[in-house]
């Protein structure tokens, strides 16, 4: 089951800003506490936290996580790397890269209700996974909404994503590399808890 609570709250818990504002209260307790606090964990707890850090930047349910798991580990490469290549292949993950979306719960959620074409056609589920050369775009009816009407200069998406802000559209020109995609996890971690 995805996490439904308080943000702020779990982004303390796992030392990762899920969303703008958690950044000032992740800031303000490190600071308080002198830095996180890693030293009490055993193997298994900083293991879970990697997994929850994962699992939580990308907003997906254990079950999903475990399938992405296993998907990961049948393809060629590093495990670890190929996990968060998956990840990062959502057709949410794209939609908040190409900054569409603030947030990746936001991001979820105009997926969801259908704001978004992928290739031409009307696309609600955000886990789609979309491949190298596919395109995104804001449907026609929903360009006028609040969401949308944002300063594109604040945020340019990665290499491996080409947006064009006039017409609304974001297209993943090649698959990621690891070192590109910003996320904050020891993947190495989340790929020794799943192989217990």
């Amino acid at each position: 089951m995805k996490y439904t609570g308080p943000k702020v709250k779990l982004s303390r818990k796992i030392g990762v800003a899920l969303k703008p504002k958690a950044q000032e209260a992740l800031d303000k307790s490190a600071s308080q506490r002198g830095g996180p606090r890693r030293d009490r964990l055993s193997d298994y707890g900083f293991q879970l936290l990697e997994k929850q850090k994962l699992r939580f930047q990308y907003n997906i349910s254990e079950k999903q996580m475990r399938r992405y798991f296993q998907k990961a580990s049948r393809m060629k490469g590093k495990t670890g790397s190929n996990l968060v290549s998956l990840l990062e292949s959502r057709l949410d993950a794209l939609v908040l890269r190409a900054g569409f979306a603030p947030t990746i719960f936001a991001a979820r959620q105009i997926v969801s209700h259908g704001h978004f074409d992928l290739n031409g056609k009307r696309a609600r589920i955000p886990s789609i996974l979309v491949r190298a050369g596919d395109e995104i775009s804001v449907r026609e009816k929903s360009r006028k909404l609040e969401i949308f009407e944002m300063d594109w200069s604040v945020y340019s998406p990665p290499d491996y994503i080409d947006r064009n802000t006039e017409e609304l559209k974001a297209s993943m020109v090649r698959k990621p590399e690891r070192e590109e995609i910003p996320v904050v996890c020891e993947e190495q971690y989340v790929v020794e808890y799943y192989s217990r």
